[in-house]
């Protein structure tokens, strides 16, 4: 389902746009489509025993499972798949997904990550 609400978001926007605005049309979609969604998500460190507020944020929440990083980059670095598995270790999720908008084949774009904690 996930996916399939990140297709008409890249058909109608397009590449080059801020990743705040594939955000907030990537939200409005998913709940469009009955998922329950969460923007900018307080992600608070735990070190050494004290909370950190330091905040760190993660673009979306879906169903309290699944985080997903936007990016509106060049090309994705591995520099950002390591911070969205850095997001599931912090947050103990298990799931993310690391979609790129500012490209040519938003298909080849859409990366799922999977934390084995």
């Amino acid at each position: 389902k996930i996916r399939g609400c990140i297709f008409p978001v890249y058909n109608n926007l397009g590449p080059g746009l801020l990743e705040s605005v594939y955000e907030s049309a990537l939200v409005y979609e998913l709940q469009k489509h009955g998922l329950e969604t969460k923007s900018q998500v307080l992600l608070p460190v735990l070190y050494d025993g004290v909370k950190l507020e330091i905040g760190f944020r993660f673009d979306i929440l879906v169903e309290e499972k699944v985080i997903i990083e936007i990016k509106s980059v060049e090309d994705l670095s591995k520099l950002h798949f390591k911070q969205l598995l850095t997001y599931l270790k912090l947050s103990e999720k298990k799931v993310g997904i690391l979609v790129n908008f500012n490209c040519e084949n938003i298909q080849e774009n859409i990366k799922r990550i999977v934390n084995n904690f």
